[in-house]
């Protein structure tokens, strides 16, 4: 299926479409919370994922498999977090059920890279897109809850830069990974906090922001 679960590409029998991975998402994560965390990020990677199709000069099957990969795995990358919320057990036992329900390894190979702890290197372009989406994504809702009208629409570069000083603000947000997730993506930094507010706006109803 592709990523908008249309039955008519299915460039492979052997892929999980996202409808699948919201499914186990929703298994295994009762907080509305988490549940948006995973769709702030996908909106994120996935843009990537737009980003480097485009790149790619990929179309038709190639793309939608390459977009259903990006999607699943931002999806997929906390599901076990609710359940095992340590860092002995986040993402380890997560990626062995994917594993056990056949997943991809790429995605597998992804979310164990996107824990700087697993020891898991980040080699490819989604590797390195869900590292750099998932705590940035994180800061930027908490930077929208803080508006007067909780959107997402009302926040900018400049104010996430000044609250990224604020240690106090968004504390459970680590910065060093903000900063380390743009530069492997080879992307500026300013120009990759406008890109994610900017794939966040699109789905800001679905994101309650």
């Amino acid at each position: 299926m592709c990523i908008d679960d249309s039955p008519t590409c299915d460039p492979d029998p052997q892929a999980y479409s996202r409808a699948q991975a919201w499914q186990l998402l929703t298994e295994w994560t009762v907080s509305e919370n988490l549940r948006k965390h995973a769709l702030a990020v996908e909106a994120c990677v996935v843009a990537c994922g737009e980003a480097e199709a485009d790149r790619l000069g990929l179309a038709g099957p190639e793309r939608a498999a390459l977009l259903q990969l990006y999607s699943t795995t931002a999806l997929l990358h906390d599901f076990d977090y609710e359940r095992h919320p340590t860092a002995e057990k986040h993402p380890f036992v997560g990626v062995r059920e994917l594993e056990r329900l056949g997943w991809p390894i790429e995605l597998r190979t992804a979310i164990l890279g996107h824990a700087q702890y697993s020891g898991v290197p980040r080699v490819t372009h989604l590797d390195k897109s869900l590292f750099a989406c998932d705590e940035l994504a994180g800061f930027l809702v908490a930077c929208a809850l803080v508006k007067p009208t909780k959107s997402i629409a009302e926040v900018e570069v400049a104010g996430v830069r000044r609250k990224m000083k604020d240690k106090a603000f968004a504390r459970g947000v680590n910065r060093e990974d903000v900063v380390q997730g743009a530069a492997e993506l080879g992307v500026n930094l300013d120009a990759h906090i406008a890109f994610c507010i900017e794939a966040m706006k699109k789905r800001a109803a679905e994101l309650g922001l």
